[in-house]
């Protein structure tokens, strides 16, 4: 068959044909790996899926290909670090955007349409599938991080114009953190425990308190190791901004969600805060002259 078409399209469709292969092999990698029987029989299923696009592409050119093995092992290890539904969603995401070749492709081969389509909307579905602890946990990571980052780097912007001393400011806000993680926790707790739903009240504790207190030692760091008190507010604003982007494009990968809208709140609320925080510590050392 492979005479049907032009060469431009040929080459497309190994490129599409080797994409389809490789993204087999890691959603069969992927079931091997999980304990959960039904995520594997659903990421079986999508592989299922992507090597019947691979045979009907590979009709056409009439040669085999082998997987992008580097591919493979970035998305084996997204997985492993950042968990299952992640990795699959970013999947989803680089197979939408295959969407222009496949659109030249259906130019010369009409039958691929209606695969193309169906399939696209059946692995969707299939990915919504995907069961995950650590998602079903979100929220409390979202809480515990959000409240960190609110809370601490308003205190730390008010300690810095307060006290001026980089080794007090940093023991003050480890302690002040650590409290704060506690008492996020425990709340969490208590919360949960009241609720009808699925969740361990003694997971999404820990899941709340443990991100609270990932967020402090990352604050408070500039602390220990920057001389001048500013650079070291300034350095944990820029550490902030980092977390809530990396957190942000977490939340909006493995929930399918907007990442601008939320990035943007979570920002403008922590920087706010640190703004108006450290007004007070202005205000709160002209207050009791600690400048004397």
């Amino acid at each position: 068959m492979s005479t049907n078409i032009s060469d431009r399209t040929r080459s497309l469709l190994l490129r599409l044909q080797r994409n389809d292969r490789t993204e087999r092999l890691i959603y069969l990698a992927l079931a091997e790996r999980t304990d959960n029987g039904d995520n594997a029989r659903v990421l079986e299923e999508i592989a299922e899926s992507q090597r019947s696009r691979e045979r009907l592409w590979q009709k056409y050119t009439d040669q085999e290909v082998r997987p992008d093995r580097f591919r493979m092992w970035r998305y084996l290890t997204i997985a492993r670090l950042l968990g299952l539904t992640f990795a699959t969603r970013l999947l989803e995401r680089g197979e939408a955007q295959n969407r222009d070749p496949y659109r030249r492709v259906v130019q010369e081969i009409p039958e691929a349409q209606h695969m193309i389509e169906s399939q696209s909307d059946h692995e969707h579905r299939l990915i919504d599938r995907v069961d995950e602890e650590r998602l079903e946990y979100a929220g409390s990571m979202v809480l515990g991080l959000s409240d960190a980052l609110v809370e601490l780097t308003g205190a730390l912007a008010g300690l810095t114009l307060a006290l001026r001393d980089t080794s007090l400011i940093g023991a003050s806000g480890l302690i002040t953190g650590i409290a704060a993680s506690m008492s996020m926790a425990a709340s969490q707790y208590l919360a949960v425990q009241t609720e009808e739903n699925d969740q361990s009240p003694l997971k999404a504790s820990l899941y709340t308190g443990g991100s609270y207190v990932l967020a402090v030692a990352l604050l408070i760091l500039p602390y220990w190791l920057v001389g001048h008190f500013l650079t070291a507010l300034g350095i944990a604003l820029a550490i902030a901004i980092l977390i809530i982007l990396a957190f942000t494009y977490y939340i909006s990968v493995a929930r399918n969600v907007s990442f601008r809208r939320r990035f943007l709140q979570m920002a403008s609320i922590s920087l706010s805060v640190a703004v108006l925080s450290f007004i007070i510590g202005f205000g709160v050392r002209q207050l009791f002259g600690l400048d004397a």
